[in-house]
């Protein structure tokens, strides 16, 4: 739009990203603000209110004429923060609401950090901020005032901006409901709302993700002594726990090409997402697989990426992510253990239920087990996964517009295999909204696992790609 001076937002970004966010986000990554579910004592450490209250001091060291913060304390939950922007848009008939979401809680430490980084230590390298929270998902609250800043600074008419930053996401966002409740009123009904919580194909242009895979997960047992014994005794007469696991994971899994074999956790992929895995495809090539860190030699699941894609979209895999009752190396003995537990993570399709997927896995696992041996499988969490609604057709337009405006190239739209549970509560609270799922997890940022990192010069066309949206939204007739 003639309106908007896209170079005048570039600049402001820019500097203001430069000035004022990454020393922020630097200081962020240094406070291990875990979520509770991998900090059960969060509270009594007081590293989430750390946060909380790194992120008041800069709300307040930056403040937006007329907005109004809300801290949201619930006893026994996480906090959450909601500020309020006062729209501008001068129309009796016409003031919508923007909410644009983003989340303050972060996941553990994992091991494999290479020399000279580490979750709490913030490095930066050739333009890439390393350490745990930066781009998942510390970057949102900051981001989000500096492309509203950056229209203001313009004069250009805007929604109310309402803005949501939890603490319990990387928890499956088990706060988050009842805080939806309590400021539901403040919320209102949102026109559009922005998740800065996803990824991207490449750093090149803007992606925005179509759709996001479900998830259930928690453990599975399974028991043949109490005790352990000698092996050289045991042996040839006990069948091993860890055996009778790996058969009981063959009832789920083709072991040879990770295929799940229970038909009740496919559904038909829409023609659209097929088309739009296609494209993606086109783009990305061979960085389908190629950016993640194989071992010499090795080769993903399939050399097609269009399948790649799908697989790892609109298709459930399975992760085994923790174990229990395996002694480490230095104490492992000749002993046959009583006991295997594994830790599994099974990703399920976007519009896939959560519940069907548990009575499959339930009967699959537990029934008729080998040798008659003790198998107790707990269900520890699950999250809906979502699809994205057809674009408003100045949605789409507006995306196109400033990726080429920013990155100059178009708007690519793509399926996220991870989950974000938030965006299945909003689809399902707000069937009429239009939504934009970005971010800046593109390749080889990591996050959750080793060396995670934050693309600084992607984040700073990805706010000013969301100033320029926020402003065409404004300036709708």
């Amino acid at each position: 739009m003639s309106t908007i001076d896209t170079k005048q937002i570039s600049d402001f970004v820019n500097s203001f990203w430069d000035e004022n966010i990454t020393p922020t986000l630097m200081e962020y990554i240094e406070v291990p603000n875990k979520s509770p579910v991998f900090d059960p004592d969060w509270e009594a450490n007081g590293h989430m209110e750390k946060a909380l209250q790194m992120a008041i001091s800069w709300l307040e060291k930056h403040p937006i004429p007329g907005s109004f913060l809300h801290i949201g304390r619930i006893k026994g939950r996480t906090p959450m923060l909601v500020m309020e922007v006062p729209g501008t848009i001068d129309s009796p008939d016409r003031m919508p609401t923007v909410l644009l979401y983003g989340h303050l809680d972060k996941q553990p430490e994992m091991e494999g950090w290479r020399e000279g980084l580490g979750p709490w230590k913030a490095v930066m390298e050739e333009e890439k901020l390393y350490g745990r929270g930066g781009g998942d998902d510390g970057y949102a609250l900051f981001a989000s005032i500096c492309a509203i800043k950056a229209i203001q600074e313009q004069g250009i008419p805007h929604a109310r901006f309402v803005i949501t930053i939890e603490f319990s996401e990387e928890s499956g966002s088990p706060d988050l409901p009842a805080y939806m409740e309590e400021f539901e009123d403040i919320i209102g009904i949102p026109e559009l709302v922005i998740c800065l919580d996803s990824g991207a194909g490449n750093y090149d242009q803007l992606w925005s993700t179509t759709s996001l895979r479900g998830m259930i997960g928690g453990t599975l047992k399974v028991e043949v002594l109490q005790e352990g014994v000698h092996s050289g005794m045991g042996s040839g007469i006990i069948p091993s726990s860890f055996r009778i696991v790996r058969q009981l994971l063959s009832r789920i899994e083709n072991e040879k090409t990770g295929q799940i074999l229970l038909d009740e956790l496919y559904v038909q992929i829409p023609p659209q997402r097929l088309e739009q895995a296609k494209k993606s495809a086109s783009v990305l090539g061979k960085t389908v697989h190629s950016d993640y860190t194989f071992p010499e030699g090795m080769v993903p699941v399939d050399p097609d990426p269009v399948e790649l894609l799908l697989n790892s979209t609109w298709r459930p895999a399975l992760a085994i992510v923790g174990q229990e009752g395996i002694p480490s190396l230095q104490l492992g003995g000749n002993v046959l253990r009583p006991y295997t537990t594994l830790k599994w993570s099974l990703r399920l399709p976007p519009n896939l239920p959560a519940a069907s997927a548990r009575i499959a896995l339930q009967r699959a696992l537990t029934e008729d087990p080998p040798y008659g041996a003790k198998v107790t499988l707990d269900f520890e969490v699950d999250g809906e996964g979502w699809e994205a609604g057809e674009l408003a057709p100045w949605l789409e337009q507006s995306l196109d517009e400033a990726s080429h405006t920013f990155f100059g190239k178009e708007a690519m739209y793509f399926g996220l295999g991870g989950s974000i549970p938030f965006m299945c509560m909003l689809g399902e609270k707000y069937p009429e909204a239009q939504f934009v799922i970005t971010g800046v997890l593109g390749p080889k940022s990591n996050a959750h696992g080793p060396n995670e990192f934050i693309h600084i010069p992607y984040a700073k066309k990805l706010t000013a790609s969301i100033a320029y949206l926020l402003g065409r939204h404004g300036l709708l007739e």
